[in-house]
């Protein structure tokens, strides 16, 4: 209240408590937060031991991961290079190449929808159809090692 008795509203900037204090000023001391021993300098003896100490530990961790990666990888290439031999041997066992899982005439239809071809002989579809076949089971392959690696039981797009 100011002399005549009315109510001054607080002034702007101001917090209206017992005492005004400006906005934006911090109300603590920089030196209250750090404790008794804060006005020297902010490095103990100790810390460069414990950073060590946590360095060891990441860079023992990190090595852990990289094994377990490079364990993993040559796992991947050794199944890849299973299933390409398999697949090699499949075609040289093949006799008749006329049963695939995929519709050779879808295959030809999508053949011929790029402009610059014009005549497609009998067999590129039947060749077609078997490198898609194969593109998938690698591709599944792939992805079944990538979802067993990570853990998860669903397959996601990163």
């Amino acid at each position: 209240m100011d002399q005549h008795g009315h109510v001054q509203p607080p002034a702007v900037g101001m917090v209206g408590s017992t005492a005004p204090v400006p906005y934006g000023i911090p109300s603590y001391q920089p030196n209250q937060m750090m404790g008794p021993s804060a006005t020297g300098s902010l490095q103990s003896p100790t810390q460069p031991a414990v950073f060590t100490a946590s360095s060891a530990q990441l860079a023992q961790h990190q090595l852990a991961y990289q094994h377990i990666h490079h364990q993993q990888q040559q796992q991947l290439q050794q199944q890849l290079q299973t299933f390409w031999a398999n697949q090699y041997q499949e075609i040289e066992q093949t006799a008749d190449f006329k049963n695939h899982s995929l519709p050779l005439a879808r295959i030809k239809k999508i053949m011929k929808a790029d402009e610059d071809v014009r005549m497609i002989s009998a067999e590129a579809p039947v060749i077609f159809a078997r490198a898609c076949e194969m593109f998938i089971l690698e591709l599944t392959l792939r992805s079944w090692n990538h979802t067993e690696e990570n853990k998860r039981r669903t397959l996601q797009k990163e």
